[in-house]
């Protein structure tokens, strides 16, 4: 699913410059992880640093043999490997992306964005009933506006009353940006477990033009790339449907 300039929209959140130095980067990052690995081929770092280049390049099924090598040379990140789950995901291995994320719940019991890639995994690989019947219980709340998004996935609450919510928060404007950008990334891929895509594209612009996303740590710049891998993947699989004709057949 690697992506070029000619996939995604001429309204695409980020300007063609940043795009095109994204790529250039990120290629540059592969073929450099790539000569390193090829003298030190029992580096974890190494395969970590390139399985993320190859994940944002949208090279899923590299990104995983490169986080399974991880696993292989350090059986201790077995459990905690949330990459691996992600990188799963979008490979379509399903069930092996739900199952990283149940084991993860042992190593983390609190982080309920885990539950949410649970939940999106197993909606892929079991239909939505089930996977709501199997959401995982957290017995203390996360960092916002995880609650809120773990309600949305259970059919508790609707997308716009969490971002009303934000929305109204007396908080900084940072941690404004910081809620709306995961607010909108789990809408969206909410919206897409369910098929709406248009409303999943809407969200996932929004996710993927936030401010804060791309400049943030490591976590949340790795979660900022997956929102603007899907965008480009939803915008190019839109521009491939052919444009339907309208009957001038004369009656």
């Amino acid at each position: 699913m690697a992506l070029t300039s000619s996939s995604v929209a001429d309204d695409h959140p980020l300007k063609d410059q940043e795009r095109a130095e994204l790529r250039k980067n990120l290629d540059e990052g592969i073929k450099s992880m790539s000569e390193q690995i090829a003298d030190n081929p029992k580096s974890v770092e190494l395969h970590s640093r390139r399985g993320d280049y190859y994940f944002f390049r949208g090279a899923f099924d590299k990104a995983v043999a490169d986080y399974e090598k991880m696993v292989e040379l350090n059986e201790r990140l077995d459990e905690s490997h949330w990459r691996r789950g992600i990188a799963f995901f979008y490979a379509k291995n399903f069930k092996k992306a739900a199952h990283q994320f149940e084991i993860y719940h042992s190593f983390d019991d609190v982080d309920r964005e885990n539950g949410i890639w649970r939940y999106l995994s197993q909606c892929q690989a079991y239909g939505i009933p089930k996977a709501r019947e199997g959401l995982l219980k957290y017995k203390k709340d996360d960092r916002e506006p995880f609650p809120d998004v773990y309600q949305l996935f259970a059919g508790k609450i609707a997308a716009d009353e969490i971002l009303k919510k934000i929305n109204a928060a007396e908080i900084s404007d940072s941690q404004r940006e910081m809620r709306l950008f995961y607010a909108h990334l789990y809408i969206g891929l909410n919206y897409f477990v369910e098929k709406k895509l248009k409303q999943a594209e809407t969200h996932l612009r929004l996710s993927t033009g936030n401010k804060w996303g791309p400049k943030a740590g490591f976590g949340p710049n790795y979660m900022w790339h997956v929102g603007r891998v899907h965008y480009d993947w939803l915008v190019a699989e839109r521009n491939k449907k052919p444009v339907e004709k309208k009957n001038d057949t004369k009656k």
